[in-house]
């Protein structure tokens, strides 16, 4: 089945949801990525720093991205700014290799796969 690509007014936003492997409502970033979230962050906040950041990158905003409904926005301590959906911080997971991985989901019972 091929991925079914979701276009917003978010420029980051080429999202694929259903990807193979994944499951619908699943989000990825526009390469087919696994997006994640981090049940110790707060709402909006990021908690993810340091090694836990190594493992787990935030997906970060780059230059003249907009955000789209249900998307914003939040600045890292260490200076970077990260993109929220729905509230939550999202990140990706260091052993995702290739589109559809999604390794991390469920890890130490606090990290899942995002959804819509």
């Amino acid at each position: 089945m091929k991925p079914l690509r979701l276009s917003l007014s978010l420029a980051a936003a080429a999202f694929i949801l259903a990807s193979s492997g994944l499951a619908a409502g699943s989000m990825t970033d526009a390469r087919g990525l696994t997006l994640y979230t981090f049940d110790k962050d707060t709402k909006g906040t990021s908690t993810c720093y340091d090694a836990c950041a190594q493992k787990w990158p935030p997906y970060l905003v780059e230059d003249g991205q907009e955000s789209g409904e249900g998307w914003t926005r939040t600045k890292r301590k260490d200076g970077g700014e990260q993109w929220v959906y729905d509230g939550k911080p999202l990140y990706y997971f260091a052993d995702d290799k290739n589109p559809g991985d999604a390794k991390g989901d469920g890890l130490n019972d606090v990290w899942h796969v995002a959804t819509r």
